[in-house]
């Protein structure tokens, strides 16, 4: 049976958008970043899209150790709030025996410290290869206790499962009433739920997809689907077109190989297609354009390599344990 999907707006009469009233709680939109690659180009294009559509509310980029300085003047200079955090590793999760799909995802279960940032009452992450079109700040008023997402594959909401469709590693024990997929959620960062979820990572065998598996697996119980629209991952366009509305579609999720805007040549499969063209270019409009640069006195005038100021970097001091 296909998931209920969670209809975050609520509108009146006249047909205008109901807001829960401000309880003084702060909320975030947060990204992760490792290393010194491109993807930095990836979180910056995400701030200006945010700035586009007017959010409400700051974007966090938890940065590992490995970001350059350089880079992590870049994030400033565009308003983001910076965490470092320290690595989550993994016993033989990483290397030629990786159990993952791709060696790199062991990365990703860094994402879990993400539950450490308790300043928040609530937190959507987006990876750095997304992008927001539209504004999508009423997902914060939905009811607290849950954990949102959007389904992996569109066959889990419209039909029977396609070839393409994940399978459920067994090891997991039971399966989640659908699958989403980890690069968008919504969250509460909660001290004792992080504590809960090292220790449950301390006994659980790592699976193809990572940290995506393992959040489907500790979240199962309190799973809501959002909308397809909330996380639009390329690959629907070829796979399930017939559900596919880009007209309102508020997020997009460049995952496919070849599909990054900042690494796109038009050579890989299914990347010559008319609505991926668009999506790409769409991307650069908005990372181009310099009216949605950041301005602030604080920063402009700071020179790039320049050691940043202790205020704009919030560290997470390293313990002797890896997961801890």
């Amino acid at each position: 049976m296909a998931p209920e999907i969670v209809n975050p707006i609520v509108r009146n009469e006249s047909g205008l958008i109901i807001r829960d009233q401000d309880d003084g709680r702060r909320n975030a939109y947060v990204t992760f970043l490792a290393g010194d690659g491109d993807y930095v180009k990836g979180v910056i294009g995400l701030a200006k899209g945010l700035r586009k559509v007017r959010a409400a509310f700051p974007l966090v980029v938890a940065v590992l150790p490995d970001v350059p300085e350089e880079h992590r003047h870049l994030l400033v200079e565009q308003g983001c709030l910076l965490r470092e955090i320290e690595p989550v590793l993994l016993a033989g999760g990483s290397g030629e025996e990786s159990p993952f799909v791709r060696p790199y995802f062991a990365v990703n279960y860094c994402k879990l410290r993400l539950w450490k940032f308790v300043e928040y009452n609530k937190m959507i992450y987006m990876d750095a290869d997304i992008q927001v079109f539209d504004n999508i700040d009423h997902l914060f008023d939905l009811p607290g206790g849950f954990f949102y997402g959007v389904v992996d594959c569109l066959c889990d909401l419209y039909g029977e499962p396609c070839p393409q469709r994940l399978q459920w590693p067994q090891e997991l024990g039971r399966e989640p009433p659908f699958y989403f997929n980890g690069g968008m959620f919504m969250f509460e960062p909660n001290i004792n739920t992080y504590k809960e979820i090292l220790s449950t990572l301390e006994i659980t065998p790592p699976t193809p997809f990572a940290e995506q598996d393992f959040l489907n697996m500790f979240f199962r119980d309190i799973l809501k689907p959002l909308p397809p629209i909330y996380n639009l991952l390329v690959a629907m366009l070829w796979r399930h077109p017939e559900v596919i509305d880009l007209d309102k579609v508020k997020v997009v999720h460049y995952c496919v190989a070849g599909s990054k805007p900042w690494r796109f040549t038009g050579k890989e499969e299914n990347m010559d297609r008319a609505d991926i063209k668009t999506l790409v270019r769409k991307w650069w409009d908005i990372y181009n354009e310099e009216a949605l640069d950041f301005n602030c006195a604080t920063v402009s005038g700071m020179t790039r390599g320049q050691k940043l100021p202790e205020a704009a970097v919030v560290v997470e001091y390293r313990s002797a344990s890896s997961a801890a």
